[in-house]
């Protein structure tokens, strides 16, 4: 480094010492976590509103938040938790109602934020956010709906429907029936995204028109078809977001889901059509490419981005949208990512808001759309960036392409683990190393490890036969049930055995996640086991006694066998393996063996001594003397899919 002049003050060299150490720290983590850490900077506890003005439920922070939680899910720090919460709690109170949520408005956009209520629910399951969401969806029980059944923008917009909507409710719409158990409500979403489609679809471009009025007595609505007169860049990329946020949700076998991945198929086609070649960007007004007052917009580039590489990643989208994707995602860091010398980073070019009708009148002309203001660091622009940054950060086409696993499926055993409790509904729900327990503990982490590689996951509430498990690559079995955690367990019998041993021969990679003796049965799961030359002893160690953690702390080598990198894992109350054959150890700790392996014909058995990978150790909420284990399980994922690659 080259020496300072002495005639800089002290106080010089010393900011000019921070702002270099800054800078090379920024660049060690990833550009999301560096978007997210300066967005909480800049506007605490999500408030991006000027000192003095009422803060009040929103959209724009419900996609702002959006954001974060996938960045949250692909990094497990728990700062982006604690942000999302006390963003949320700013505005909801213990009992679960909203002050500043007027429902009697019957707008769409005050749907968007249920979402986190949904969130917070799964990971805390306080009921203040239960109430909270359910008082959401009472307002989708009463909004009102065109004549042919679609959801009015707003009270204020009768009879209409945009595009940005769809993106507004039905990702949160889909969720709650999800998580509180209402499929029929599948068929309404469906019809919602239908009607947009039946309506707004331009069957000479295949574009979207920002908006229908089914009345057609808007001034701005087409007098036959009732349609607004642009294609929006930001309106599609809403409902493209809407999509692959609202399909996780489907059962598999809804015939919703089908229709609409076939949509969104259609659209990735008419939106990949309008793409910059030479920048990878969209135009404002899609259509019109370098006409006068158009221009690219960034918040549009960011949807359309995360669309592409999420449909790809969840098997809705061919795997050549990926390169629409990645040409996208780099004219964003071109061209609208600006980065400051101490590490500061600003996402510009953002339309600040666009809208049909209202007062003042809004016509829905070109000039009215390349006119609109446009800012830098606005919340939507903000949220859209972080999702399509997480997305493209787990891309295939990155640097996890050699642990790729698409289109092969993980599948959690729910028959010998097959725990249930009560939601806040009074329903009866599976948790317990499921996932989709998002609570401490559930797996739903460790499953976005394998999702964020492209595996799908599955679940299976039988008995492990050949049948039963023949579509699966991986077969997860964590903790089996004892009397004291299910009155009426299903033990592990000796032709379970049988069963999953010749699916293992024939190329399964079986995953057995064992726990300590008052918390699992170890005796019967060793039915299973114990035809690997793998044993599980039922004796209690890494005994962790309150806050004293050592007990629990677990070093792991970078020797290559199963670990690339210097890991301290934490396994809190384990029990301990015993080898025999050609069975081996991987990790061994204190004299115990704490992982071992197996080659089983052509396939893999990995044996833990604990759930290990849960979320209360696993997603950053919880503060421990290390913060290890989402690392070394990401590591674990891609040592798994690595043995598949290997047959």
């Amino acid at each position: 480094m080259l020496p300072f002049p002495r005639f800089y003050p002290r106080s010089i060299i010393l900011l000019l010492c921070i702002a270099f150490c800054c800078a090379a720290v920024a660049q060690q983590i990833s550009i999301s976590q560096r978007m997210a850490n300066a967005t909480m900077a800049r506007w605490p506890q999500g408030r991006f509103t000027k000192p003095g003005e009422k803060w009040k439920w929103n959209y724009e922070l419900a996609t702002l938040l959006n954001g974060m939680d996938a960045v949250w899910y692909s990094s497990a720090d728990g700062d982006y938790f604690t942000y999302i919460k006390e963003s949320v709690d700013a505005l909801v109170l213990p009992d679960g109602t909203i002050p500043t949520y007027d429902p009697a408005a019957s707008t769409l956009d005050n749907i968007a934020l249920g979402r986190e209520l949904l969130l917070l629910y799964r990971v805390t399951r306080y009921a203040r956010y239960h109430n909270a969401a359910t008082l959401l969806r009472g307002q989708l029980s009463t909004q009102p709906r065109t004549a042919s059944g679609g959801f009015w923008h707003k009270q204020i917009y009768p009879d209409q429907m945009w595009l940005d909507g769809l993106y507004m409710a039905e990702p949160f719409y889909a969720e709650y029936a999800e998580v509180f158990q209402e499929p029929q409500d599948f068929a309404d979403i469906t019809r919602q995204f239908t009607l947009m489609e039946a309506h707004t679809r331009d069957p000479k471009t295949g574009l979207l028109y920002h908006a229908w009025d089914e009345s057609r007595k808007q001034p701005w609505s087409d007098k036959t078809t009732g349609v607004s007169r642009i294609f929006w860049a930001r309106g599609m990329g809403w409902y493209m977001m809407a999509l692959v946020d609202s399909l996780p949700f489907y059962p598999q076998n809804d015939p919703g889901r089908a229709e609409l991945i076939g949509i969104l198929n259609h659209t990735a086609q008419t939106v990949a059509r309008v793409q910059d070649a030479r920048t990878g960007l969209w135009y404002q007004v899609l259509d019109k490419p370098g006409e006068k007052g158009n221009y690219f917009e960034s918040s549009a580039a960011c949807m359309f981005a995360y669309a592409f590489q999420k449909g790809v990643r969840l098997g809705y989208l061919p795997a050549q949208y990926s390169a629409n994707a990645n040409r996208a995602w780099k004219g964003i860091q071109d061209r609208f990512v600006q980065t400051g010398t101490d590490g500061s980073i600003t996402l510009t070019s953002t339309v600040k808001a666009v809208g049909l009708g209202g007062t003042p009148y809004r016509d829905g002309s070109y000039d009215y759309y390349v006119h609109a203001p446009v800012g830098d660091n606005d919340p939507k622009g903000i949220g859209a960036f972080l999702l399509a940054a997480s997305e493209m950060e787990n891309s295939q086409d990155g640097p996890k392409a050699q642990f790729d696993a698409s289109g092969q499926t993980v599948v959690v055993d729910a028959w010998f683990n097959s725990q249930k409790r009560k939601n806040a509904a009074g329903q009866d729900e599976f948790f317990h190393y499921k996932w989709d327990d998002m609570s401490d503990s559930g797996y739903s982490l460790f499953g976005q490890i394998f999702a964020n590689h492209g595996a799908t996951l599955g679940t299976l509430y039988s008995a492990p036969t050949a049948k039963n498990l023949e579509q699966a690559q991986y077969y997860v079995i964590a903790s089996p049930d004892n009397p004291s955690k299910n009155p009426n367990p299903h033990y592990a019998q000796p032709e379970d055995g049988e069963q999953v041993a010749s699916w293992v021969k024939r190329g399964g990679i079986l995953v057995l996640l064992e726990n300590d003796p008052p918390n699992a049965d170890i005796e019967h799961f060793n039915n299973i086991v114990d035809r690997f030359g793998i044993h599980f002893n039922a004796v209690l160690s890494h005994h962790v006694v309150g806050n004293d953690y050592a007990p629990g702390l677990i070093a792991a080598q970078p020797d290559g066998a199963l670990f690339h990198a210097a890991h301290t894992l934490y396994m809190k109350d384990t029990c301990t393996i015993t080898v025999s054959a050609a069975a081996r150890a991987l990790l061994t700790d204190r004299g115990t063996i704490v992982i071992a392996t197996t080659k089983y014909g052509k396939g893999t058995v990995l044996a833990v001594v604990d759930p290990w990978i849960y979320n209360e150790y696993t997603d950053g909420r919880k503060r421990l003397p290390v913060d290890d284990n989402f690392a070394a399980g990401q590591e674990v994922v891609r040592w798994l899919i690595e043995q598949r690659k290997q047959q």
